[in-house]
């Protein structure tokens, strides 16, 4: 396996100097891509994947565009429904009802977020959770709890386990902390570590930990997904540990020519400490995109076979 490395940077640390191994989202992307295109031609069908897109938020557009030229790349149909950003809930709702009924169909994801006067959580609930490539019904999320990991699984913490498994990362009774506990990253994602074939001891850390610092430090494997620019700093993580940034933060930054930067939730200076570590941009971005076109494939096999 191999996993790019950093140019060396010497740091003054006065714990162990090391660099952190880059753990390569876009090289781990790609490898898996080349598994679903043979899957893909052994399915019998072509995938099929909706995308719905209410409203004209900037971002939310850049992301469906990368959704589409997945699509694109590995042979999969992909229909993209723009509807104004004054469409009522009803109207969208009307449209995922139409698409649960194409048989012709596999995913339907609806990009997020959705203008304030829509209920996102309501819209989710109405998906065919067999077509749910987000992975966001209650039907989904609970069969993670319940073990069952065959199916729709959020495609951002699914993509950060098959990073670790990808860098053959040992989980196995390690501890593993991670920040956040959001219902489409934290929780799911703490499922996954502590199901069994992860096999890892996890705590969440979240806005009323006592301690977070203490908690990180303890930690063989850290996940950052709170959504707060280099919150986790350097000190905060143990030699050698391993940390995963889920964080994608744009930060005021005069020195850019636009005026401003991404940040993950993890300083750069941790890259001084761990052993592996995820970058902001191409680490989990590019799988959380991966996992949403294996999901679309599972669908397509699953309504096939």
């Amino acid at each position: 396996m191999i996993v790019s490395h950093h140019k060396p940077h010497h740091r003054n640390y006065s714990r162990k100097i090391m660099t952190a191994v880059r753990l390569d989202g876009k090289a781990c992307a790609a490898d898996l891509e080349e598994r679903l295109k043979q899957r893909i031609s052994k399915c019998g069908v072509e995938p099929h994947l909706a995308v719905v897109i209410v409203g004209d938020d900037p971002a939310s557009h850049v992301y469906v565009r990368n959704k589409i030229r997945s699509c694109e790349r590995l042979g999969i149909k992909s229909t993209h429904i723009e509807l104004p950003e004054d469409t009522s809930q009803e109207e969208v709702a009307k449209t995922i009802i139409s698409l649960n009924n194409d048989d012709s169909l596999h995913g339907i994801l609806i990009q997020s977020p959705l203008p304030s006067h829509m209920n996102e959580e309501s819209l989710t609930d109405l998906i065919d959770p067999s077509k749910d490539v987000d992975g966001f019904h209650p039907v989904n999320l609970g069969r993670i709890v319940q073990g069952r990991l065959d199916g729709m699984i959020p495609c951002t913490p699914a993509g950060v386990m098959e990073m670790l498994r990808w860098a053959e990362v040992e989980m196995t009774g390690k501890k593993a902390v991670v920040i956040g506990r959001s219902f489409n990253v934290g929780m799911p994602q703490a499922l996954l570590l502590a199901a069994k074939g992860a096999d890892a001891t996890v705590t969440i850390v979240h806005s009323r930990t006592a301690d977070a610092k203490a908690e990180c430090l303890a930690a063989d494997i850290v996940i950052a997904a709170v959504g707060r620019p280099e919150m986790v700093q350097a000190d905060w993580i143990k030699p050698g540990a391993i940390v995963v940034d889920v964080g994608i933060n744009r930060v005021d930054d005069s020195s850019r020519e636009r005026g401003w930067r991404l940040a993950g939730d993890v300083h750069p200076d941790v890259e001084g400490v761990a052993s592996l570590l995820s970058p902001v941009p191409g680490g989990v971005g590019p799988m959380t995109v991966a996992m949403l076109m294996a999901n679309t494939v599972t669908s397509a096999e699953s309504q096939h076979s």
